[in-house]
This record gives structure tokens, sequence and C-alpha cells, in this order.
């Protein structure tokens, strides 16, 4: 019987994130950075949320030497670039990052915090003081216009429409049929 030949590969499969959020600011990225970090560490801890690094431009520009070109950071084991690019480029709601969260305090706290400076849109969506959009999204409201029972799903979908903050009660309230 012959031997059976394995062959070991040579690629190394990395290890974290392959895709980097990529966020471009006038000049507020150290400032976003630690506003991120710190929101993010009051309700999930520090752990896997911290700024990693600034780095500054030189003599060689373009911005003013000593100034903040880059600030990298951590939210939940998730790495981001925040550049100060100046004001050529602004936020759409194109792009936005959904904060899942398990509870209505969460959801309070992501909401009150974000929407401080900025402003409140539809069905959880918001833009914070820097212009970012954000979906602040409870677990259960997920589970509910999930739901196999169409009626109930039909009912928690209309009473989201009318929210902006989602209120995890009243949803609940609607998908129950009271």
């Amino acid at each position: 019987m012959a031997k059976k030949k394995t062959s070991k590969s040579t690629h190394k499969v990395s290890v974290g994130p392959r895709i980097t959020p990529f966020l471009w600011f006038d000049n507020q990225a150290e400032e976003a950075a630690r506003f991120y970090t710190a929101l993010f560490s009051e309700i999930w801890g520090p752990q896997e949320t911290k700024v990693l690094g600034v780095q500054r431009y030189g003599d060689a520009g373009p911005g003013p030497a000593g100034s903040v070109l880059i600030a990298n950071f951590l939210l939940e084991g998730q790495e981001f670039v925040a550049l100060n690019g100046g004001p050529q480029f602004k936020f759409t709601e194109a792009i936005s990052f959904v904060i899942n969260c398990k509870n209505q305090e969460e959801v309070d706290h992501f909401w009150y915090k974000l929407t401080a400076g900025g402003e409140e849109s539809m069905c959880g969506w918001l833009k914070d003081k820097f212009g970012l959009s954000w979906q602040v999204v409870p677990t259960a409201l997920t589970e509910m216009l999930g739901d196999k029972n169409t009626e109930k799903a039909k009912r928690a979908m209309e009473a989201m429409l009318t929210m902006k903050k989602i209120d995890i009660e009243v949803m609940r309230k609607a998908f129950e049929g009271n």
C-alpha cells in the first residue's frame, strides 16, 4: 500500500480582523479615537477597547509638524484608523456602524452619548458629533423582526418605524399584540 503524501502549507493565516475601517476626519482623529474608546469602555470594559497609538506629521507635512496624522484605536477587538485628512471629505449615511446592544441600558447609554452634539434619526440611526453614522440596535429587535410568526414580526416592524431611539419594551408590547 502506497503511503499517502501530505503537504504542508507555507501560507500563514492572519489572526484578527483583515479589514480595518479607515475614517477620514478634518482634524479630530485623536479626539474621536479617545471619545469612542472611552464610550465603549464605560459599558464593555477596557480589555479590547483602547487607543493603540498616534502618529504625527513630520517636517515634510502636509499637516503642521507635530500635529496628529493618524490615531489607531481598538473597539471591542476591531481595529480602526482615524486620519486627519482635511475638510475635503465628509461622512455620509451610506456607511454606518451597528452597535448590537443586549438590553435597554446599553441602548440608552450609546444613544445618549453618541447623539450629544450629533443628531437623532429614525429606527435607531444617529449621527455623532463628528458626523459618523451609527445604528444602536438591541438584539431583541433582530429577534422580533426575524420571528417565524410574520404577524408578530410585522407589528414589531411597524412599532420600530415610529421610533428614533429603539424602546425594547414598546417593541415587545407591539410584537405580542398588546
